[in-house]
């Protein structure tokens, strides 16, 4: 059975550089990068899907006024299972971000170019080939070779083929979980393709609570040679940024080898520019820091250091400082014991012939929203890691390869 199975899906290489080449040309660029939404490419999806006999499909509209046809289209394709309890939903993005840089890319962005010549073997490139179409491609390729050789999934099959992945989900998974939460059920779970490595062993399963706070510290502006009739908040706030990186770096100070660093990182990031000249004693000075705090730490828990650490500052300086916070998430990270773990990674080590491990990451993935929601969730892909850069590419063993995985998965 399955080495039927995986015959049957070497087979759809065409149909995969067929699936990519369409949805390429599509450009799916959100309002907020310049572009116009995902629609046309859901629309051509949504038809290409139907005629390939995938008929239980449904649109969730999320509105925008900034997009082609006002809206932020979620499709998702229902594949009926043999179980009658949690689905399995497999979720990719429709998004891309823009091209870039024109001059960087070798070919057309929009125009899929197949190189089979050289390292790392047979590719596609072109914008979103791997982010997140690899993923999308494979998921699609696995429900038809389990159609093709007459075989039933264990479980439902949900693939969600999501917007707005690449500019915080606002309109994608964010949006479907605040107002059609019915679509989930809590014993689900979920395949994110959208992260890993070149040999597939990775299975993020964790992910470090994120905070991007900016902080806005006043005093009283002076001149250079009178600092004393002044209160310099360009100095405290650089005394604020150093405190709060040791002071907060000591206190949540554990360690964690799921994660790499393996411990909570709290760093300065963005300085804004004060006065516009050297012999000015600034009166309001802003900085932002970029927080990644493991899940064992809750955010509130370090908001009420900050604000020790903030009143001390204040105090010294003379000063007054507020921060607000551009980003706060907290992530329920999934049990390295749950059985979606085991089955993709017994999945991984059938396909590939490599030993799965665990891990967490610091960056925030869609994953996070699902296992917020008690949806047990994992990000995986065998990937070379060319999302956003110019020449991106998938190789075509990784497309067809992740298709086996999942086809694996959907039997289990």
């Amino acid at each position: 059975m399955k080495e039927k199975l995986f015959s049957c899906i070497d087979k759809y290489e065409p149909l995969a550089v067929e699936l990519e080449t369409e949805l390429c040309k599509r450009p799916a660029v959100s309002p907020d990068s310049g572009g116009e939404g995902e629609l046309d490419k859901c629309v051509f999806l949504e038809g290409w899907l139907k005629n390939h006999g995938l008929a239980r499909l449904d649109r969730y509209d999320a509105p925008d006024p900034r997009a082609r046809g006002g809206v932020r289209p979620n499709l998702i394709a229902t594949i009926p299972g043999a179980a009658a309890g949690g689905r399995l939903w497999i979720m990719s993005h429709l998004d891309v971000v823009p091209p870039g840089e024109a001059s960087l890319w070798k070919t057309d962005p929009w125009t899929v170019t197949r190189v089979d010549e050289g390292p790392p073997g047979p590719r596609l490139i072109g914008r979103g080939v791997e982010d997140n179409q690899q993923g999308l491609v494979s998921s699609v390729l696995a429900v038809l070779a389990l159609a093709d050789q007459g075989l039933e999934p264990a479980r439902t099959v949900k693939l969600l083929f999501a917007a707005d992945e690449e500019n915080g989900s606002k309109f994608g998974i964010d949006w479907l979980l605040k107002n059609h939460r019915e679509l989930f059920r809590d014993d689900d779970m979920a395949l994110v393709p959208d992260s890993g490595g070149p040999e597939g062993e990775t299975v993020e399963i964790a992910e470090k609570n994120i905070v991007w706070a900016r902080f806005v510290t006043r005093g009283a502006q002076t001149h250079g040679s009178r600092p004393d009739q002044g209160a310099n908040a360009h100095l405290a706030g650089a005394d604020l940024a150093v405190r709060l990186h040791y002071g907060l770096s000591e206190k949540f100070g554990d360690h964690d080898p799921l994660f790499e660093p393996d411990y909570s990182t709290f760093h300065p990031t963005k300085k804004e520019a004060n006065v516009p000249n050297i012999n000015t004693i600034p009166g309001e000075d802003v900085f932002c820091m970029d927080l990644r705090i493991l899940p064992r730490y809750p955010v509130k828990a370090v908001l009420v250091e900050i604000d020790r650490i903030k009143a001390e500052v204040e105090e010294k300086y003379r000063v007054k400082i507020e921060y607000s916070l551009p980003q706060s998430m907290e992530s329920r990270p999934t049990s390295p014991d749950a059985p979606l773990v085991g089955f993709i990674s017994g999945a991984i080590k059938e396909v590939y012939g490599v030993n799965p491990r665990p891990v967490g990451i610091g960056g925030g993935t869609v994953g996070a929203y699902l296992r917020n929601a008690g949806i047990d969730s994992v990000v995986w892909a065998r990937i070379h890691d060319s999302a956003h850069q110019p020449n991106e590419f998938a190789l075509l063993a990784n497309i067809l390869g992740d298709a086996k995985v999942m086809a694996l998965l959907m039997l289990s």
